[in-house]
């Protein structure tokens, strides 16, 4: 069984979709937990998109435009956390490394799961 590590960065086919889901072949970020990572055949991703124009005022999207692996600026969407079959990853592009983990993509999935607490010092107590 492949074994993907959390800010890995693949290329996925997440096959079909129904409106605004997204689809086909793309980039996509591993965010489960490393443990999950190990012994689960499906693993939890966010995808990437290039069409960032649509990204503006978005809380739940990361713009990343210096990353070698990927040819275009884009934006990895929080809002469109899905759980993949690892048979879809087809190739590691690259990874995000941990503090830009923590610091950036943490906090976006945090306020799509409704987890985001105004007050940092308080979040902080408990995350």
């Amino acid at each position: 069984m492949l074994v993907v590590q959390r800010g890995d960065i693949y290329l996925a086919d997440l096959g079909e979709g129904v409106g605004s889901e997204q689809r086909g072949e793309r980039p996509v970020l591993i965010v489960q937990n490393n443990k999950g990572n190990i012994f689960s055949p499906t693993v939890t991703v966010l995808p990437i998109t290039t069409k960032i124009h649509k990204s503006e005022g978005m809380p739940t999207h990361v713009i990343i435009d210096d990353l070698k692996v990927l040819t275009e600026k884009s934006a990895i969407m929080a809002e469109q956390i899905t759980t993949i079959d690892k048979t879809k990853l087809i190739r590691k592009l690259g990874i995000l490394d941990k503090q830009f983990m923590s610091k950036v993509v943490n906090p976006k999935l945090l306020i799509q799961l409704g987890f985001y607490v105004e007050d940092k010092k308080e979040w902080r107590k408990h995350y």
